[in-house]
């Protein structure tokens, strides 16, 4: 007598359960309405995940240019002279040997250039109209050096006159209204002492070039004047305020503080980048992370929104779970098809989401013009902000992380009606059909 051979289990996730799971997705609306709830689950998942990464996007962009403005129009960091007793008894921090610091600190391993500046806020004036500004006395081959200076977003004159007349930003120029060839005086309260008193020290330069470096702080306050002016100009013969110091790798700049101190050989203070915006910095880190909280929690609501579809569909599909279990569909295989019902609407969610968070990203500057306009141009204020425009970037974490959590949640929350769909009697189910 010839034996039959043993039956073989289908394996998990076979063509049958695939079947099944999408005639259950596609129930039409005189069923329960599954449907309309398979839509709304789909909607919600792919609204929710297209925020997330938006928000991400936006947040990864927003950082980026907001260090990029710092780090190239400032220094990486700063060194200061401790203040000391000069010739004549007054305390000062003045660097008298600042060339040999700029020599010594050049030869520090990591610094690509350091430079001696001259540091001073005084008050701008043309016609009748004024502006607080901030003078920063500088070489010109020290000034190509500034890559948002010298190539800057916008710009007009001509750079290479520099050393025949004064750079100012455009918040600068649009405050005093002038443009290159015009005459503007500075104007310093620490003039010329004389016996009647201190009187002011007024000068008038040309504007040979005007920046738009991308910081509405920096466009709107800052001037640059040849060393050797800024040195006359301030009472600063022969000295320095400062000597400022980039390096190549702006991120790691911690470490090197103690090879510049002791490269500077006199006692000194420093004062990097981390220190001039560190709070504000720290503000966004703790704002991007209480964001992904709060959009994950969308994604959690949205994910529910399936569980809740689900449920419906185990209650109106009880008959079938019956009738499939009758035929020797096992526990395993039916929680199998209500888990792939619920998984295809996140996974597909997910993947519309992806779709159209990359595409608001990738398009933000058309989009936000379109909200600039609806608003009336008062959308985004760059005076509080600092920068001019709303950046977006997006990176391949933050996407994966969106398709990650979104994903998770959407298997998570199928598995507990899945399961309750598996455990049905099926004469139960039966009993009064």
């Amino acid at each position: 007598m010839a034996r039959t051979a043993p039956y073989a289990r289908p394996a998990p996730f076979s063509k049958y359960e695939w079947m099944i799971a999408w005639r259950y997705l596609r129930a039409r609306r005189t069923e329960g309405g599954v449907s309309t709830m398979t839509w709304i689950s789909l909607i919600g998942i792919t609204l929710a995940v297209a925020a997330l990464i938006i928000t991400l996007a936006v947040r990864t962009g927003f950082r980026d240019e907001f260090v990029d403005t710092i780090l190239g129009a400032n220094s990486h960091v700063s060194l200061h002279a401790q203040a000391h007793v000069n010739d004549i008894g007054q305390v000062t921090s003045e660097i008298r040997d600042f060339e040999g610091w700029v020599d010594r600190i050049s030869t520090v391993p990591g610094v690509t250039r350091a430079a001696p500046l001259i540091k001073g806020q005084v008050m701008g004036n043309k016609g009748q109209r004024n502006a607080g500004v901030e003078v920063f006395g500088i070489r010109y081959d020290d000034l190509l050096t500034i890559p948002r200076i010298a190539n800057p977003e916008s710009k007009q004159g001509d750079l290479s006159r520099f050393n025949e007349g004064i750079a100012i930003g455009s918040g600068v120029a649009a405050e005093l209204g002038v443009t290159t060839g015009d005459m503007i005086k500075i104007i310093s309260p620490n003039g010329v002492k004389t016996a009647f008193g201190t009187s002011p020290r007024v000068n008038a330069y040309e504007v040979t070039y005007i920046f738009t470096a991308g910081r509405w702080d920096i466009d709107r306050t800052r001037v640059y004047l040849p060393f050797t002016e800024a040195q006359a100009f301030f009472n600063r013969e022969g000295t320095a305020d400062e000597v400022e110091v980039m390096v190549e790798e702006p991120e790691e700049v911690d470490d090197l503080l103690l090879a510049l101190m002791q490269a500077a050989e006199e006692p000194s203070t420093t004062w990097t980048w981390r220190d001039r915006s560190g709070a504000f910095l720290n503000a966004l880190d703790m704002e991007d992370n209480v964001m992904f909280i709060i959009l994950s929690v969308l994604v959690l609501i949205a994910s529910m929104n399936i569980t809740s579809g689900l449920i419906m569909l185990v209650k109106n599909k009880g008959r079938d779970i019956g009738i499939l279990r009758t035929m020797g569909l096992t526990e395993g295989a039916v929680m199998r098809v209500f888990f792939l019902c619920g998984s295809l609407t996140g996974v597909v969610g997910t993947i519309a989401g992806v779709i159209i968070g990359c595409l608001f990203a990738w398009n933000i500057d058309n989009v936000f013009a379109l909200v600039n306009w609806f608003s009336g141009g008062e959308a985004w204020d760059p005076s509080v902000r600092g920068i001019y425009r709303l950046p977006a970037k997006l990176e391949l974490w933050d996407v994966t992380s969106a398709v990650g959590l979104s994903l998770g949640l959407s298997f998570f929350v199928t598995l507990f009606p899945a399961r309750k769909a598996a455990r049905m009697n099926p004469v139960e189910a039966l009993r009064y059909e």
